[in-house]
């Protein structure tokens, strides 16, 4: 009777850190380089263009504010998520994390909305460097939460059959920075006008 053995990388680690942390935490280093090298060129165009605040003023801030809502909700089923893997609940884990991905898909669904309304009115890329960073910043965002949600639906349907739950703690990480990121985002691209 055989067994297969799993990959040496994923069971011991030179750091102590388990190879699937230590690479997300990797990941998530050069993603903070992407987006606060974007959040701070979009800082110091604000501070020099003061006219921005006539654009921004534009923006749907209850809309901004719903989805923020929406991501931090999402955020608490990841969690959740997370303490259902702990206890070898991967059943209870998938389900969260499925909670977790509608909270991406009405994010995902509410910036649709917002964005043709914006467009309708002629709030478009090319109308200022204002709405080129916004439309930059916040699509880059939408892509990362569509991404979370793929991985975040690979995860769950592996969680589901009880197998790898580690990764359920690497999805939540992930998500959580995507959070973190909006988090950001909304007072900088909606209420600071």
């Amino acid at each position: 009777m055989s067994t297969a053995a799993k990959p040496i990388a994923t069971l011991r680690s030179v750091t102590g850190v388990p190879t699937g942390r230590l690479a997300m935490w990797w990941l998530l280093a050069s993603e903070i380089v992407i987006f606060g090298g974007l959040l701070m060129t979009y800082v110091m165009h604000r501070i020099g263009h003061p006219e921005w605040a006539t654009e921004a003023a534009h923006t749907n801030t209850v809309a901004g504010a719903v989805n923020t809502v929406v991501l931090l909700s999402s955020s608490l089923s990841a969690v959740l998520a997370h303490q259902a893997a702990q206890t070898g609940n991967g059943k209870k884990a998938a389900n969260y994390l499925w909670l977790t991905i509608l909270g991406a898909c009405m994010f995902l669904v509410i910036k649709s909305f917002e964005w043709t309304h914006e467009i309708k009115e002629g709030f478009v890329l090319t109308r200022s460097t204002f709405w080129s960073f916004y439309y930059c910043a916040a699509g880059l965002h939408a892509l990362h939460v569509i991404a979370g949600s793929i991985a975040m639906a690979i995860v769950a349907i592996d969680a589901a059959k009880g197998k790898e739950l580690q990764r359920v703690e690497y999805a939540g990480i992930y998500w959580h920075f995507v959070d973190v990121v909006w988090v950001f985002l909304f007072p900088l691209l909606y209420i600071a006008k």
